[in-house]
């Protein structure tokens, strides 16, 4: 018994060395003057990974937050950013306890806004210093929107713009908006097991994880996070192939996210961005899907109508999007961020 055991053990111990050892690479970029690095920065006093890509190191660099809590982007950034790498430094972030940056070692008591806010600034400036720009774009995707705009509204001096995709607004009536239209469809597609489920559960606020898993697949399923394409799909798929994602990265992944939003969603359920942040002293860009009903589309106009920002705020509108118009719209996505927001927000030096 021993020593079967220990025959088994040995390859097994062998891969989970291979695997640790390996952090992925990022494919190079081929022009005079570009980057291509995928490498960790100590934020907060915590190694976390960035992927910086772009054809020339020039051009003016753009932070991209992702979403969750804990759910990067990273994995899905070739999708969106070929484009982008050709007119920005694009970084892509795996921000604490998410992603490439989750560990064991990462403390409960540093799972909060205040830090990742703290986080956002403090990578902020190391991009101002190395690539010496007076200041950057700041793009934020659900979780990484409200994540985003509270850095901006914070530290607006630093950043051109900011642009949010997916806007989280204002997080009860948020779930409560989800809820119903999920429970609207499944009646009117006529879906008894569905209308079981979710009555089943009722609306928010729920007491654990469990109910708001339910309710977001079947928000999936009825085309309120992902409009014309199954939940899950060719997405998840492209994102299994990326290159700067090594296999033990995507076990990094499933237990980053179960433990960011097990540790910050009750305090991301107390933001109201029309009560907490009325204005903006930047020029303000809301990427939204017409079917989005993760972060609902109603509340996102109804904010853009009372936001005062003095500097011009904008909200273009995917028609063919819900909650991920990067990824659902992925040309018109660059084509905006290009024609709109840095035409409109950029003067070179």
């Amino acid at each position: 018994m021993q020593t079967s055991a220990r025959r088994l053990l040995a390859p097994l111990l062998v891969l989970a060395s291979v695997l640790a050892s390996c952090a992925g690479k990022t494919p190079p970029i081929q022009t005079p003057h570009g980057i291509a690095s995928l490498e960790k920065a100590t934020l907060g006093g915590v190694e976390q990974w960035i992927l910086i890509r772009g054809d020339d190191v020039h051009n003016p660099v753009l932070l991209f937050v992702h979403g969750g809590p804990g759910s990067p982007e990273m994995p899905v950034a070739h999708e969106f950013g070929p484009e982008l790498e050709q007119r920005f430094v694009v970084v892509h972030w795996d921000q604490r306890g998410a992603g490439k940056s989750f560990h064991a070692g990462i403390r409960a008591d540093s799972m909060n806004v205040a830090q990742f806010i703290s986080d956002a600034h403090e990578l902020t400036e190391l991009l101002r210093s190395r690539f010496h720009a007076d200041k950057i774009y700041l793009v934020g995707h659900s979780w990484g929107s409200l994540l985003g705009i509270l850095t901006a509204h914070q530290y607006p001096e630093s950043y051109y713009a900011y642009v949010g995709i997916g806007q989280v607004v204002d997080m009860e009536r948020n779930e409560a908006v989800s809820y119903q239209f999920v429970l609207d469809e499944a009646q009117n597609r006529r879906k008894p097991l569905a209308i079981a489920n979710l009555k089943r559960i009722g609306p928010p606020p729920y007491s654990g994880m469990g109910e708001l898993i339910v309710q977001r697949r079947y928000l999936g399923k009825f085309g309120g996070a992902v409009y014309k394409k199954p939940e899950g799909g060719g997405q998840i798929r492209k994102a299994l192939h990326s290159p700067e994602y090594a296999p033990l990265d995507y076990l990094r992944y499933a237990a980053g996210t179960y433990y960011s939003n097990r540790r910050m969603w009750d305090e991301v359920m107390t933001y109201d961005l029309i009560r907490q942040v009325p204005s903006l002293d930047l020029p303000v860009y809301f990427f939204e899907g017409r079917h989005d009903y993760n972060t609902p589309w109603e509340l996102v106009s109804e904010y853009y109508d009372k936001l005062d920002a003095p500097q011009g705020k904008t909200l273009i509108w995917f028609e063919d999007s819900a909650h991920s118009p990067n990824l659902e719209e992925p040309d018109r996505f660059a084509r905006m961020m290009v024609d709109r927001v840095l035409t409109e927000t950029y003067a070179e030096r």
